[in-house]
Order: C-alpha cells, then structure tokens, then sequence
C-alpha cells in the first residue's frame, strides 16, 4: 500500500510524515512537496519525495502516480485555496487514488462564522463528489498557536478577547497528525468525518488563568466586541484582513462553533490527546 502526503514539508505535514514512517514500511510514503530538498532527511529514511504543486493540475496526476491513500492537508492560502484543492481532488481521482483524508476544521457548516469555512465546506464537497473514498479530519484550533497570545497576556496582566463566554477544545497539531496517521494506515474510515479536539473545552477564563500561572499574578479578561478585537489588531500592526480573519475565530467561539470535544484522538490513538496546559506550562 503507497500513502501519500501532501504539503508534507509543512508543520503538519512533516509530524504525518515521520508518523507514517515510524508506522509503516518507509517504502510505501510517498511525500508531496514544493520544496522536496526540505524532506531531504525523511528520504535518507526510506520515504519517495516527489514535487508536487497544486498550481500544475498535469504534474499532479503524475506525483499521484501509483498512490493509494492520500492525505491533502490544506493550504494557508485562505480565500484563494479552492481551485488548488480541487486540482488536487482530480488529479489524485485520475490517478487512481481510491481514498482520501482532508484536514478540514470543526463544524464546517456554512452558518459558522470562522473565515475558512467557506474553503473547507467547498473541499469537503468537492471531495465527497469526486467518487474516491474520503474521510474528513475536521481539526479544532491548534493549541500549538495560543502560547503567544498566553505569554502575552502574561506580560500585559489583560487578556483581551472576542471570545465572549464561547469555549473552544484546542487540540495539537501532533494529535491531529496522529488522528491522520491512524486513519492513512487503519480501515473502516472511509466515508466518514471525525471530529478532531483536544480533551476539554476551555474559556476566556480558563485560558488567562494560564496567563496568570505563567505571570505570578491575576490576569484580567477583557471583552470585546468583533469590531474593537480588529482595530487593537490593526493598531498594533496586522493588516485589517488578517485582523478580520483571525477575529471571525473569536466569533465563532462565541457564537458556540468550536467547544465540541470529541473523544476521536484516543479512539483513534490509543492515547488521550494533549491539554492546552501542558503545551503553555510543559
């Protein structure tokens, strides 16, 4: 069996890469890339790195050559990713590839307020119309981007937020690559969507009582309104579209999008998966 990843030299990626290689014989991963020389170290291992780029649909169905399974992990292009992700749905179609698992996010229903759900809805029927087997890996946030926004708080002693009294069940991107490790290597996932979280659903509260462990002191929660969270963003430097994107994520916390915790990591893994604690605290 060939197990294909693509974006495979990007954060997630490269975690599925290794898994895969730890899983099964390194002769069966097939690593999709832009930049093969950056997995030079997973080919000493055994893996096939092959440039793949989802502007090229032609060369596609050639880097899909002989694969079976396939992870498309999605790109950070947001807003300007569909068309990539549809030539790469084809071409893996074209190719023979008979199952494919998408990183999608949690609850991609077309009333959820977060900036990306409009690619990943889009994806996911894309896929499910393609006539490949398909598992959707809908990924809650990552637990690996909070540290920042914590040891800010940490050292402001405010925790401002758009949150309201939403909760969102953080998970790691380890976790999810070993979601999608079990499901490349695994059977019985096909035609299905997994709901992929961390082991609990954590509010504005419970993340600056993190803050305050980091600073010694109380952390005050600041709450906000969509409007207010973009302009403090703006004025401290991000471009008003980054603002309004990141911001959407606090609407759809809480609007009540993102705080369904799932027990799909151990099911899947065997092990439960990681607290936002330990990745902040260690």
């Amino acid at each position: 069996m060939s197990i294909a990843v693509t974006g495979a030299s990007g954060q997630l990626g490269r975690l599925v890469a290794v898994g895969l290689l730890d899983a099964v014989d390194p002769s069966e991963v097939v690593l999709l890339t832009r930049s093969p020389d950056a997995l030079a170290d997973l080919a000493e291992r055994g893996a096939t790195v092959r440039h793949a780029d989802f502007d090229d649909p032609d060369g596609l169905v050639d880097a899909f050559a002989g694969v079976e399974r396939m992870l498309l992990i999605s790109t950070d292009m947001v807003g300007s990713r569909l068309d990539g992700h549809r030539a790469a749905i084809a071409a893996a179609a074209k190719a023979g590839v008979t199952h494919v698992a998408y990183t999608s996010i949690s609850r991609p229903d077309p009333a959820n307020p977060a900036g990306v759900v409009p690619d990943h809805a889009a994806t996911e029927e894309a896929l499910r119309d393609s006539g490949v087997a398909w598992t959707m890996l809908r990924n809650n946030l990552y637990a690996d981007m909070q540290p920042q926004t914590i040891g800010q708080a940490a050292e402001s002693g405010s925790f401002v937020t758009n949150t309201g009294d939403g909760a969102t069940a953080y998970v790691t991107r380890a976790d999810c690559a070993a979601a999608a490790v079990a499901v490349l290597t695994g059977s019985g996932h096909e035609n299905k969507a997994y709901e992929i979280s961390g082991p609990e659903a954590l509010t504005a509260t419970d993340v600056a009582a993190l803050a305050s462990e980091i600073a010694g002191r109380p952390v005050e929660v600041v709450l906000v309104d969509d409007e207010a969270y973009i302009q403090g963003m703006v004025d401290s430097g991000l471009p008003r579209p980054i603002a309004g994107l990141l911001a959407s994520f606090g609407t759809a916390t809480r609007e009540g999008w993102t705080g369904e915790v799932s027990d799909t990591v151990e099911t899947l893994t065997g092990r439960a998966p990681t607290p936002l604690r330990d990745v902040v605290l260690g």
